[in-house]
């Protein structure tokens, strides 16, 4: 990929909020800005040594050493590790700035690109004397959703049983994230994904993990609210278009993979044959959904690759594993993209966060979702019903996908009426995927835009330190 200019000057500062579903997507486009020639650097909490980093000599690492590691997220309770978080962020971030002189030249631009997630960034970012940049690596439907439920066009409790909001289709309440759906029982996590407006229209530029064709009715509407710029899929470039030297993995793991014998089992399999499960790295089923999820992989009679976390593996049934060891195979992690990109792999099951879901889309992969919480309901009824790459899987009224439930979404992806239809959509997306982040496509080209006024540094006044 071509640089097109020295911008040896730029410094990017990347601040991601530590979960696997957010950092894969900053990491790499923090990557596509390294390689156009800037400095680029990413934030990481290396108190915990589960997080595995390859060192990558494009993006450079800026340790804070702390208690936030991978495991925090999931020990602390939601606010403690928000607040400390937003602490050590405060403490150490100037301390960050100025040890790489990003605010020193009046002559050198610099840029703190933060994650939605963490809109007080900005704040310090701008006492530094430094320009700011959101993130959101949610889909461009589902930061649309809570925009208006922060403007207050969005009335909640929701009554009607179909919603309209301008951009987007019809959406039943479960369709809706589960956060407005449910409203009240997540009372943080809804006043984080909120309150990520709270600097949408005072940061110098907003980004979008997601590409134009994809999503353009709704990405035309968010941007009449403020200028917006689509950067996505933020997929390693192995994957897409492959103009990004040695970037052919995220090169982040909170858990490390199974590569060998993931990789070994699926050279035994025929082509399209096998269904692939992983839900995402957070997400605990209990032992009622777990059963019923084995026992419907059972059923369907396909070869299928499990990924169940060391922690989880107890809730799988007493000897399933050894009655289905000719047609599957249960490992803690896998390297997924390596996985969803293997010929023997025919269909993805997961919950469909975003991140996992545009792998799917990148790489042609057709999935089942069976949603659990947050964006995920959202992002089911697009695959299903807008982009129709999937099948849903309902819940029954006790709150599980029955085993019946799994069975039939399986087959129908994989061999039913529709199955057709979903691979050739699904390879069409692929191809959409990748002509957005080629040259001359639209992400490509909002990233060099943004490479082009950080350049200039005209299109806005120099933040003040």
């Amino acid at each position: 990929m071509g640089k097109g200019g020295d911008f040896s000057q730029i410094h990017v500062l990347v601040l991601p909020l530590l979960t696997q579903g957010h950092i894969n997507p900053v990491l790499q486009f923090a990557k596509r800005l390294a390689s156009k020639g800037l400095q680029v650097s990413l934030i990481t909490f290396c108190g915990n040594k589960s997080l595995e980093i390859r060192d990558n000599s494009s993006v450079k690492l800026e340790p804070v050493f702390d208690d936030l590691g991978a495991d925090s997220v999931m020990e602390k309770s939601i606010d403690d590790y928000l607040d400390r978080l937003e602490a050590v962020v405060t403490f150490r971030l100037p301390q960050i700035i100025d040890k790489l002189g990003m605010s020193k030249s009046e002559n050198t631009a610099s840029c703190l690109v933060y994650d939605s997630a963490l809109p007080w960034a900005l704040d310090i970012a701008k006492q530094q004397g430094v320009y700011g940049a959101e993130f959101f690596t949610f889909s461009c439907a589902v930061s649309t959703i809570y925009y208006n439920l922060h403007e207050g066009l969005l009335k909640v409790p929701i009554v009607e049983p179909c919603t309209f909001m301008a951009g987007l289709p019809l959406l039943r309440p479960h369709d809706l994230p589960s956060f407005i759906s449910d409203i009240g029982a997540y009372p943080t996590l809804t006043h984080l994904l909120t309150n990520q407006f709270s600097s949408f229209k005072k940061a110098d530029w907003v980004f979008f993990n997601t590409f134009t064709s994809l999503e353009n009715e709704v990405i035309n509407w968010m941007a009449y609210q403020r200028p917006i710029k689509t950067i996505g899929p933020t997929v390693p470039s192995k994957y897409l278009e492959n103009r990004v030297d040695d970037d052919d993995d995220y090169g982040v793991h909170l858990f490390k993979p199974e590569i060998d014998i993931c990789a070994n089992w699926l050279n035994s399999k025929k082509t399209g044959s096998v269904v692939y499960v992983s839900f995402e790295s957070l997400a605990a089923p209990g032992e009622d959904q777990m059963e019923e999820l084995a026992m419907g992989l059972k059923r369907s009679g396909r070869n299928f690759l499990w990924v169940v976390r060391e922690s989880e593996q107890k809730k799988i049934p007493a000897n399933f594993i050894e009655e289905t060891s000719e047609k599957g195979l249960v490992v803690s992690w896998s390297p997924q993209l390596e996985v969803l990109g293997h010929k023997a792999v025919g269909c993805f099951m997961s919950h469909c966060g975003w991140n996992s879901m545009m792998e799917a889309l990148s790489l042609g992969v057709p999935m089942v979702a069976p949603p659990h919480w947050t964006d995920q309901t959202t992002n089911a009824k697009f695959i299903a019903d807008v982009w129709r790459v999937g099948i849903r899987a309902e819940i029954d009224g006790e709150g599980i996908i029955g085993k019946e439930e799994i069975e039939r979404c399986i087959r129908e992806v994989m061999d039913g009426d529709q199955s057709e239809e979903m691979k050739r959509n699904a390879m069409n997306w692929k191809k959409s995927a990748t002509d957005a982040v080629s040259e001359g496509g639209s992400s490509e080209n909002n990233i060099i835009e943004f490479i082009a006024q950080l350049t200039c540094n005209n299109h806005i006044s120099k933040p003040q330190a």
